[in-house]
């Protein structure tokens, strides 16, 4: 007999029912501090529907669209766990903007030394280009 769609599930039916094993859940708890099963004595875990709903989107966040658990918490953080649940859902997540190396030299921030010396190196190439196509 299978359980209705609001009862609440064990460890075992959410990691069947998200593909995943169950200590991946386990783990992504210690990294995603919204998801926060119930805990009976004993420690054991029942998952809430809404619960699940969020652990969809984690999933597809993570192995479908190719987040980073950084990148997760940070789509959390601005958005919301609304946009998790969607992202369970199907709905489309824009992918997460990385500045590039140039950028983060810019604002000064980490890499920003290895960024300028990236930045003269190509305005070099370019120069040594164009002294190219005067000369002919």
């Amino acid at each position: 007999m299978a359980k209705g769609p609001d009862a609440f599930r064990t460890i075992s039916e959410a990691a069947d029912e998200l593909h995943v094993p169950q200590h991946v859940l386990r783990f992504w708890e210690t990294k995603f501090t919204f998801i926060k099963p119930m805990k009976r004595a004993g420690g054991r875990r029942f998952y809430r529907p809404s619960d699940i709903a969020v652990l969809h989107g984690v999933r597809r966040l993570l192995h479908d669209e190719g987040y980073t658990i950084k990148g997760v918490q940070k789509l959390h953080r601005e958005q919301g766990i609304r946009r998790l649940i969607a992202a369970g859902e199907g709905v489309a997540v824009p992918a997460p903007e990385t500045p590039s190396r140039r950028a983060r030299a810019a604002a000064g921030g980490p890499g920003a030394k290895q960024g300028l010396i990236d930045a003269l190196r190509d305005l070099e190439k370019a120069k040594a280009r164009l002294d190219g196509l005067l000369k002919d």
